[in-house]
């Protein structure tokens, strides 16, 4: 079991920030809230605009001199070494119509690099962190992804494929789909935490981006997955394609795909 004692600072901050967050958002669940769209067209709700506040007040009343980067509110102090990755609630158009599989994503990048991650799906009670070094945990139990390495035999989630299903890669991804045991589509956080706990064997998407995925990159890192763009790149701020999976699974996908995806 996860032993709170050995958590950082940071972590125990962003934990917390995860639970205010969860408040306001079963709050507005049932739809009681306004909904307003965004120049990209993506909606946006008051839910997703005052958890992004909570979660700002807390991270920012502990660590004032870090960066922040919210998918509301943007981007502050570009120059600084620690910057906190956040989407509020990813899945909002999820969210809107009610369906559970939205959650809240926190993760803090430092020089570059997600050292740590947590992933809260409010509605499915799905609590999963991970911090480097140090493991990935889903409430508060360990993670370890599967050991299957034949492509026969394993499942694969897909998601957000239009871009994808636009270009070469798309042909890539039939062979792919072909030889799987099973395909599923579980999206948004829900794939990443199956994936992470040895419950499917890979995690195929495009056109997403880094808010959405940095804290489960860290989680499927920690949990012994290999987890990149469609492309084999480690996650970056400009990240739009996922490829996660146990290692040897990675390899033998990568190879199909590498090279078709922006």
């Amino acid at each position: 079991m996860f032993d709170e004692n050995t958590a950082s600072g940071f972590l125990k901050v962003a934990l917390a920030a995860a639970s205010r967050a969860a408040e306001i958002s079963r709050s507005y669940y049932a739809g009681n809230f306004t909904v307003t769209t965004k120049d990209d067209l993506t909606p946006v709700t008051q839910a997703d605009v005052e958890c992004e506040q909570a979660i700002r007040e807390i991270i920012l009343g502990e660590f004032p001199d870090h960066g922040f980067y919210g998918e509301e509110t943007g981007r502050t102090q570009a120059d600084a070494n620690y910057l906190w990755l956040v989407d509020p609630i990813d899945g909002t158009k999820g969210f809107v119509r009610q369906y559970p599989f939205f959650s809240t994503q926190i993760a803090l990048m430092h020089n570059g690099e997600i050292i740590m991650g947590v992933s809260s799906g409010t509605m499915m009670d799905e609590l999963a962190w991970a911090e480097k070094g140090q493991g990935a945990w889903l409430n508060g139990k360990p993670l370890k992804v599967s050991r299957i390495d034949n492509p026969d035999r394993a499942a694969v989630s897909v998601g957000n494929l239009k871009s994808l299903a636009g270009s070469v890669g798309w042909t890539s991804l039939g062979r792919i789909v072909e030889r799987a045991d099973r395909i599923r589509g579980y999206g948004d956080f829900y794939h990443y935490h199956l994936l992470a706990a040895g419950k499917i064997e890979a995690v195929i998407e495009s056109d997403v981006n880094i808010l959405d995925i940095a804290a489960l990159s860290i989680i499927v890192n920690e949990a012994g997955g290999v987890f990149t763009d469609l492309n084999g790149e480690t996650p970056t701020l400009g990240i739009r394609s996922v490829l996660a999976a146990n290692s040897s699974l990675h390899a033998k996908y990568l190879e199909l795909l590498r090279g078709y995806v922006a």
